[in-house]
């Protein structure tokens, strides 16, 4: 007999994070002088405290007549929502649907469509719900009001999470999190970007996306978002094998779970505790837990928690002997079990269905238009006569051949000015701004898969003093020679940039600290080396470096600079000529001073 699941998908419990709206304080029966304005506290109560949002609600519903048209069509709005929030969606879809066709507010269109999405999903009409996702997608480059694109974004992560699109809800999570608008905060889109990631396998207890997520989402004060997130790092920990783990936070987010009282997320923290107990070995709790799911489930529930409880109860009882109360429990389970595959197997041929329709309208609007095109183009060649048409023909070539030949031109000088305003000007390697672009993209990179990299930042010793002794002239030879002998030591991915005047850094990839170590020196003693003809006088130069490696300075590119500008500091004040290492430790007492000779100063 199969054992627990090896994971619950978390469609069910994030449909509580679609109600999420933003966090503002609680408001006390108080006569209502500014109704537009009461109607937006209470919608902001909703989940933060939903007694008193039902309280405020049957406040102003007396005064309902005396509203102004888009007053009313807002209290429809939350009437309407309060309605699903209570189980009772047939209710509310007629509402929904006049909102959207007849109110001809944004704002109101797209949170009823996100109603209107939750609607159709939970009666599994999952064709209905991807065409309407499918609608408001291609309404979305239209939308200019941040709130509703938001909204959009994160309604269509959702859908198509639910819709086993992993990567497509994850890029509009991401997407919404570039996009949140005033008084909003990340929690929602960093929620649904790890509950994506989570339903596509993608996620474990240690994953920083999950734990951002529930940092993110308690600050802001969203607790039923944030105990989602719990629960997901619950049914992890379930799943590595750490019952313990799971226990113990099962116990921490309680007082949370029963002050927000949603019941898909206490139906789901009292089937976890079943799980756990029953992986602790415990097996008479695991079945109080199991049959407690039993007693507060709703009678038509076919959710994937009551076929895990099942599963739950089944193995207790067969752990215990009892043949005959195993056999009923497994009977359910496996009832529960096939109407989930079911509605996986419809949810996918649904999905597939919308997708087949649109690209056959699709299809069907190109050969329209392809026709309609030859259409015209018979009739203007009907019209003229063939010589006129032969000339018409050899003037559009020219042209086209014009425009191409124009356009080659742009797009060439396009990418010569981008090229140039990315190099510094004297020594053509990176200047400050491009060299702190791309070292943070390959950082990000680096972080991603765990490599390493060291930054070494590097500082000319005394090149004041060259540039008054010997001129400006002398000065940028220099510098010119600095990044010739850096060149020859660096590999084709190492990023080498200069920051200004004297100074230059180094982003060497996949490199270990000892690595860097070895290449900063071999680049210290070849600078030390040189020597400069300035009008037969042969000079010589020094530079001072530190570096920094990730293992030990992290990933931000803001805290590498500042240790391996540290460093620096230190490797001038213990003499110059040196390279010292970030948390190496350098006793000026012993450092010996390289100093260099008079004329090079």
């Amino acid at each position: 007999m199969p054992g627990l699941p090896s994971r619950t998908r978390f469609w069910p419990t994030m449909m509580a994070v679609a109600w999420c709206a933003l966090a503002q304080p609680g408001y006390a029966n108080t006569p209502i002088t500014d109704s537009s304005k009461f109607l937006d506290q209470a919608e902001s109560l909703r989940l933060q405290d939903h007694a008193q949002f039902v309280r405020m609600l049957e406040q102003i519903q007396p005064q309902a007549h005396a509203l102004s048209e888009s007053e009313q069509w807002h209290l429809r709005y939350l009437n309407a929502w309060e309605s699903i929030y209570e189980g009772s969606s047939g209710k509310s879809e007629p509402e929904l649907h006049q909102i959207i066709d007849r109110s001809g507010d944004p704002a109101l269109i797209a949170k009823a469509s996100s109603l209107m999405l939750k609607i159709l999903s939970t009666n599994r009409r999952y064709e209905e719900a991807f065409a309407l996702a499918n609608h408001l997608a291609s309404i979305l480059p239209e939308v200019k009001d941040p709130s509703i694109r938001f909204l959009l974004l994160t309604n269509l992560s959702q859908t198509l999470d639910f819709a086993d699109q992993t990567d497509l809800a994850v890029q509009y999570a991401r997407m919404a999190g570039e996009a949140i608008p005033p008084g909003e905060t990340a929690c929602r889109p960093l929620a649904f970007q790890a509950a994506a990631l989570y339903n596509g396998k993608r996620l474990t207890s240690t994953s920083s996306e999950l734990r951002q997520a529930i940092d993110v989402c308690t600050n802001a004060r969203q607790p039923v978002v944030a105990n989602a997130m719990w629960l997901i790092l619950v049914d992890l920990y379930l799943e590595e094998s750490q019952p313990k783990k799971a226990m113990a936070l099962l116990d921490q987010i309680a007082p949370s779970i029963q002050t927000a009282h949603y019941y898909e997320h206490m139906l789901s923290f009292q089937v976890k505790r079943a799980q756990a107990y029953l992986k602790l070995g415990d097996d008479e709790e695991a079945k109080k837990a199991g049959l407690a799911v039993l007693a507060m489930s709703q009678p038509d529930d076919l959710s994937e928690r009551l076929m895990d409880d099942y599963q739950v109860l089944y193995q207790v009882e067969k752990n215990q002997g009892h043949t005959v109360a195993a056999l009923a429990y497994y009977e359910h389970y496996s009832a529960l079990n096939k109407s989930h595959l079911d509605d996986i197997h419809t949810r996918a041929l649904a999905y597939d269905m919308v997708e087949q329709n649109l690209l056959l309208q699709k299809m069907q609007a190109e050969s329209l238009s392809k026709q309609n095109s030859i259409l015209k183009l018979r009739e203007a060649l009907s019209s003229k006569a063939v010589e006129t048409s032969r000339l018409y023909i050899a003037l559009l070539l020219v042209l086209l051949v014009s425009v191409v030949f124009w356009l080659f031109r742009l797009k060439r000088s396009q990418l010569r000015f981008k090229e140039l305003s990315c190099l510094d000007g004297l020594t053509s390697i990176s200047n400050h701004q491009h060299f702190v672009g791309e070292a943070e993209r390959i950082l990000q990179s680096l972080e991603k898969r765990q490599g390493n990299a060291c930054l070494i930042a590097i500082d000319l010793d005394h090149f004041k003093q060259i540039n008054d002794a010997h001129g400006h002239a002398l000065g940028d030879i220099v510098l010119k020679r600095t990044v010739a002998i850096c060149r020859q030591q660096l590999r084709p991915y190492d990023l080498f940039g200069r920051l200004g005047g004297e100074e230059f850094c180094i982003l060497l990839v996949d490199c270990r600290r000892e690595q860097g170590m070895a290449m900063a020196e071999r680049i210290r003693a070849v600078i030390e080396a040189t020597l400069v003809d300035a009008e037969g006088a042969f000079i010589s130069f020094s530079a001072s470096l530190g570096l920094a490696c990730t293992h030990k300075s992290g990933y931000d590119l803001q805290r590498l600079s500042k240790d391996a500008d540290a460093a620096l500091y230190r490797a001038k004040r213990t003499g110059r000529n040196r390279l010292v290492a970030s948390g190496e430790h350098v006793d000026p007492a012993e450092a010996q001073p390289a100093g260099m000779r008079a004329s090079s100063r």
